[in-house]
Parts: structure tokens; sequence; C-alpha cells
């Protein structure tokens, strides 16, 4: 595929929680996705059992600045944890 803007990886597919993404070149972003492992996790005040994985975002710097890339990462991981901010009922 070429001419693409962000690229989405999965490392957790090799057992992996984290890395380091590369960018291709042209593109402005790449986000990596860790595995989904179930780890103890404080939820409302209790430590349960969660579904947990590790995100990490690689992006050029002449086009996106820390701040925005930090919203982006920050934006990304809530939507994964309430699907629903995504239904507009506006």
């Amino acid at each position: 595929m070429q001419g693409g803007t962000v690229t989405i990886t999965n490392v957790g597919v090799f057992g992996v929680d984290s890395g380091t993404p590369i960018l291709n070149p042209g593109e402005a972003a790449i986000l990596a996705f860790g595995q989904v492992r179930e780890l103890p996790w404080v939820h409302k005040g209790r430590v349960v059992p969660r579904l947990v994985t590790t995100l990490a975002l690689s992006f050029d710097h002449r086009l996106i600045d820390g701040e925005l890339g930090s919203k982006l990462l920050a934006d990304t991981a809530a939507v994964l944890e309430q699907p629903k901010r995504l239904i507009s009922w506006g």
C-alpha cells in the first residue's frame, strides 16, 4: 500500500507488549498496539483483572508536535476504554 498518512501495526500478535514503531517513508505517524493481556488494574478504587494493552506512537515532528501527538495517543486510549465515546447523539 502506498500514499498513506498513518499506519497502525499490531506487534501484540508476536507476544510483544510494546515497541518503538518506525515511520514508513512519507507517512506522518505510526501507532503500534501491544498484546492484550489480563492484568491486575485499579478500577473504581479496586484492584480487578482487566484486559490491558500498550500503545506506542511515533510521528514526524516536522508535521506533528509533541502536544498533538500526545493528544492523539490519549484520545485513542480513551476510545478503546469506552468505545461508546464514538457515538454521537447530537
